[in-house]
């Protein structure tokens, strides 16, 4: 059998090592062309069936017209590839590799037929392995998990793959999916790129190739081949950062604001808790309220148990009924001054922050508000000037939370 090392890139060692000591069930492999990523995946596969004799595979792409041409070429490449193909016995109709020895499968799938998928059986043994190849031409995670859990059963020990280029949109369902998913202690979430493979396996035309794209369209070679969600160019807010915010970091806080957004019949309602950094010039928003159809009374209660010392929050002064009731109820707040300009302003001040740091694993709205909010585009495509309002709950409470720590100007509001 062909050495590893001649076939796996430097770069997932760790990963295959992390598979070896069953350190994890989901691995997302995310990077951009010529990564070998799918090479790598397909290798494990092939080797983990040929090592544990109760495991089968399942490859799946969301069209299944595309299945041959993809996941099952690669996966009859790794067979070759390890020198084993005496051992392997492939069939086109139905699509499916059998390991002889033993009958062991590799099936294929599309979740474009959803019943396939549900009724998918093996003779021998358990699927163990789960490959979603292009993951972002899927529908989210939910349709995700349902795959997973109609798999994922009578088995002792499971492995999905997760392989996909990034797309260009911060927007994309995956983007997004991936930043919450490496939150999970049984998930890795790995990134690769061509630089990281020997130049020898790629050759010397895809390097000229990619170096050209790198002179010529350096934003597209940085999602081409880096794998990055470079955006639309419409991003508002190009500072913001994803990152865990411990306990430890937020008992030295000390200079906490809070802001509320009112929601209605189908708006949430928005309540962010964050601390402002004024030497470093950094927010850092580490909890959140979000929620669809909430009672007055139900707020204030939940305010009062996240805000022990009834700390000032100022809030949407759009609705002061709703203030009047929240001073009812024995909560410290007071209505925002909003004025000509004030959106503008405080957009500005916002982004041009040095940093936005927002837990996911804590307010996963939040990160989700900040990290998608766009321009709109006009009917030739061009972004138009003004902020939308729409998908902005998390972030005009943000606005409102850090109304002192603005100065207002001629000119507008700056940093103190």
């Amino acid at each position: 059998m062909t050495s590893l090392k001649n076939l796996i890139a430097p770069s997932f060692y760790n990963t295959h090592n992390a598979l070896k000591q069953d350190k994890y069930v989901h691995f997302w492999h995310k990077g951009g062309r010529g990564s070998t990523k799918s090479s790598y995946i397909s290798v494990e596969i092939v080797l983990g069936i040929m090592q544990d004799h109760k495991a089968n595979a399942l490859a799946l792409r969301k069209v299944g017209a595309y299945l041959r041409d993809s996941v099952y070429e690669q996966l009859c490449w790794a067979i070759e590839a390890l020198g084993v193909e005496k051992f392997w016995h492939s069939n086109i109709s139905p699509l499916q590799l059998t390991y002889v020895p033993t009958g062991q499968k590799i099936l294929f799938r599309g979740a474009d037929d959803p019943s396939k998928i549900k009724s998918t059986k093996v003779s021998k043994g358990y699927i163990k392995y789960i490959w979603y190849e292009e993951v972002d031409g899927f529908n989210g995670m939910e349709e995700i998990r349902t795959i997973n859990q109609s798999l994922m059963r009578g088995g002792e020990r499971f492995v999905v793959f997760y392989s996909f280029n990034p797309p260009k949109s911060i927007k994309s369902w995956v983007n997004q999916a991936v930043e919450q998913e490496k939150l999970r202690k049984d998930t890795i979430v790995h990134h690769s790129t061509y630089l990281d493979v020997p130049k020898k396996w790629l050759g010397d035309a895809f390097i000229i190739e990619a170096e050209h794209l790198k002179k010529i369209k350096p934003e597209a070679y940085e999602h081409e081949y880096m794998g990055k969600a470079t955006g639309t160019g419409g991003e508002v807010f190009d500072n913001v950062v994803q990152e865990l915010i411990p306990d430890s970091q937020i008992k030295i806080f000390d200079h906490i604001r809070r802001g509320i957004d009112w929601g209605y019949t189908t708006d949430p309602f928005a309540y962010i808790v964050c601390h402002y950094d004024k030497t470093r010039h950094r927010l850092y928003i580490f909890k959140e309220i979000y929620k669809v159809n909430m009672k007055n009374r139900l707020i204030a209660k939940k305010i009062k148990i996240e805000n022990k010392s009834n700390d000032l929050i100022t809030a949407d002064s759009e609705d002061p009924r709703t203030i009047a009731d929240m001073r009812d109820y024995g909560i410290n707040i007071k209505g925002a001054k909003k004025g000509p300009g004030s959106i503008e302003s405080g957009m500005k001040w916002l982004t041009d922050l040095e940093q936005i740091i927002i837990d996911p694993k804590r307010c996963p709205n939040t990160a989700r508000e900040f990290t998608s909010y766009e321009l709109d585009k006009d009917k030739n495509g061009n972004f138009k000037s003004g902020y939308p309002d729409r998908d902005n709950h998390s972030i005009d409470a943000a606005r409102y939370a850090l109304e002192r720590d603005m100065i207002k100007k001629k000119s507008g509001f700056t940093i103190i």
